[in-house]
Formats: C-alpha cells, structure tokens, sequence
C-alpha cells in the first residue's frame, strides 16, 4: 500500500497526471468532431508537455500553504524534479509546436494566456502586484483549458466555425468552471491571506453555492442540446456523467478537501467522458 501511495503522490504531484487528462480532453475533441480521423499525434503530445511545462512551473513558484503539507512536503523533497519536469515540459513543447507554427496564431494566445495565470506567483514585486488584479481568476482558468482541449483542436481541422463548436465548447467550459470554483473554494482563505483576489474570495458562502449550481445547469443544457448538432444519444450521456457526478461530490470537496478528492477525482472527472467515449469505440 505503500508503494501504490506514493506512485499515486508522484503521478499526481509530478503533473504527470493532468497532463494526462488534458491529452484525453483534447482526443475527446477529436472523437466528438473529428469522427474516422486518426489521432493527432503531434498535436496531443504538444499538449502534453505544455501541460506539463506549465503546472510544474506554476507550482514550483507557488508558495507553501498550511492547506496542502502534503504536496508542500512533496515539492520540497523534489525540487529537483520539479525544475527537471518543467525543463523537459518547456523542450517537449518547443519541439512539438515546430509542426504547428503555420497556425501560430491560434498557438500564441494560449501561451500568453497560460503564463498570465501563474505570473502572480513570480517572485518579483511587479508580478505580485497583479494579485489584487485576479478577480476573474477561476473564469481565466476554466477559459484556458476549455481553449486548449475543445477549441483549439477545432481550430486547427476546421475552416469554418459551426454553431455546434459552440455549443459544445460552452459546456466543457462551464464543467471545468465548476470544478475551478471548488479548487478556489478549497484557496480562498490561503488566496485572502496571500492578497489573492478572485470571485470566489469575494462572494459569500451563498453566492459561489449559486454560482456552482448555475453554472452546473448550464453545462447540463448544453451538453442536452448538443442533440440538435447531430451528436448520438450514448455520447451525450457520457458527456452528462462527469456532471451529474459533480452534483453528489460538491458538500463532500466542501468538507473534506484531501488531495485524493480534488487532484485525483475531481481532476479526472475532466477527463472521465473521455476516457468513456474511448472505451465505447473499442
């Protein structure tokens, strides 16, 4: 049990993890409008080191919190390799998006986007000034993953936008807000006494409860009507589930916020549907 615990600690506080399950939000993408199409290789593994390269960058400048003594313990021991993931992430991604270069528009706003998030966390006065700037910080963040895994592979394989890219993209971004609004729950009082500001620092007890609930009955109708866009009954209930699961784990995540809950499960509803639509197509 030993072993297995502290395989679980690594794959998750490495960001080994997310990076995983960003690859499988992003084949989801492709699954859902990209039917018959093989995998984009080199895309998924763009996606994977720039996940990669960005959380272990992220959490290597972020400072301890009395919350989390077990990943603080973690990133302390293993600073090292931390800095080694982050190097290994930021080549990874070098590499991977030489091929992508003729669409670097598209590339360019994602990586800017994806370093104003932890810039907060720099060590340098000017960067910490931007704290008390971060109100739509959980709406930032549930915009860059939505970004990375739903749109940006649409983008890439598509000429023309449709109205279903839309809908499709307004659920997964709103399934993702969810989970960023309990993660910033789970913060806010480690945020207030950093001078993080955010919604969720501002809102009372009552207001992010009607915020989550909002938010999860909007990912619920859009994912519904992704119906008219020609999507098959059996793949919407897939994309339902993370969402419906979400509605039984939101006192717990509130009550009990371990590392298992929020870094394990709620991190991997992201991808649960995806890793579904997988298994169904075997």
């Amino acid at each position: 049990m030993n072993f297995i615990r502290k395989l679980l600690h690594t794959l998750v506080y490495s960001n080994l993890f997310i990076a995983a399950c960003a690859v499988l939000m992003t084949r989801q993408t492709e699954l859902l409008w990209l039917p018959g199409s093989l995998p984009d290789q080199t895309f998924l593994a763009f996606v994977f080191f720039a996940t990669l390269c960005t959380y272990s960058f992220h959490y290597y400048f972020t400072p301890p919190s009395s919350q989390h003594t077990k990943r603080n313990e973690w990133s302390l021991q293993n600073r090292p390799l931390l800095l080694l993931l982050f190097l290994s992430g930021l080549a990874g991604t070098i590499y991977f998006s030489i091929p992508l270069l003729p669409h670097w528009r598209y590339i360019i706003p994602a990586a800017i986007a994806t370093f104003l998030y932890t810039a907060p966390q720099l060590p340098h006065p000017f960067f910490r000034r931007l704290r008390k700037y971060a109100y739509g910080k959980t709406i930032f963040l549930a915009l860059i993953w939505t970004y990375a895994t739903s749109i940006l592979p649409l983008l890439l394989n598509h000429d023309r936008w449709e109205s279903g890219f839309t809908i499709y993209a307004t659920g997964r971004y709103f399934l993702i807000y969810c989970i960023c609004i309990l993660f910033d729950y789970r913060d806010r009082e480690t945020d207030r006494q950093n001078g993080v500001k955010s919604l969720i620092t501002y809102l009372s007890d009552t207001g992010i409860h009607r915020l989550f609930v909002f938010s999860l009955l909007a990912c619920l109708a859009m994912t519904i009507l992704l119906t008219e866009t020609g999507q098959n009954e059996r793949d919407i209930i897939l994309l339902l589930l993370p969402a419906i699961l979400l509605l039984f784990l939101y006192q717990p995540a509130k009550k009990k916020p371990t590392d298992i809950l929020f870094l394990v499960i709620l991190d991997g509803l992201m991808a649960l549907s995806a890793l579904l639509l997988l298994l169904a197509r075997i």
